[in-house]
């Protein structure tokens, strides 16, 4: 199975196809969800980035913002790698790390943002989180506060900016 030629000039979504065999899987994807979408035009399924280093990326996701690992496959039609992240017991969205070899058409020169402005996490404890994040290597870049809320950015081992927010 390959990309079809109006495929061929966008960006990539690592997962290809959806089928029979994605649609049983319960635990993996939202299908029931899904269905319920049947009132508006989509329903937001899943947000997936880019990464130049897979295993330096699930460890900064993984170790410094505690995401859990639900899968890692291997795309052979693009050459690529995909890791789906979750947050443990939150039930919401994915977060699908997407690193493509070298020599995959899909190995592009890697532009941070390329207009994704950011991800968020909302956290208890912004002043410990702060700390760890530095400690690990990952210091803040801007902090901001409002009525209600403090939040502050750090950058993921790829430059994408990481919202870290405390309310309340």
């Amino acid at each position: 199975m390959g990309l079809s030629s109006a495929a061929k000039g966008r960006k990539p979504r690592a997962r290809l196809f959806f089928g029979a065999k994605d649609r049983d899987r319960q635990g993996y994807y939202p299908t029931a969800d899904l269905q319920r979408a049947e009132t508006m035009k989509a329903k937001f399924f899943y947000t997936g980035i880019r990464v130049k280093d897979l295993e330096a990326s699930v460890k900064f996701y993984t170790t410094l913002l505690g995401m859990k690992v639900r899968s890692r496959n291997t795309v052979d039609a693009a050459k690529g790698t995909v890791v789906e992240l979750v947050c443990e017991g939150e039930g919401g969205n994915t977060l699908e790390l997407n690193y493509y070899e070298k020599g995959s058409s899909f190995d592009t020169k890697y532009e941070v943002g390329e207009g994704l402005d950011h991800l968020a996490f909302a956290i208890k404890d912004l002043d410990a989180a702060l700390a760890e994040a530095a400690k690990a290597g990952h210091p803040v870049v801007q902090k901001m506060q409002e009525p209600g809320s403090r939040y502050a950015y750090i950058q993921d081992p790829n430059g994408i900016w990481i919202e870290l927010a405390q309310f309340g």
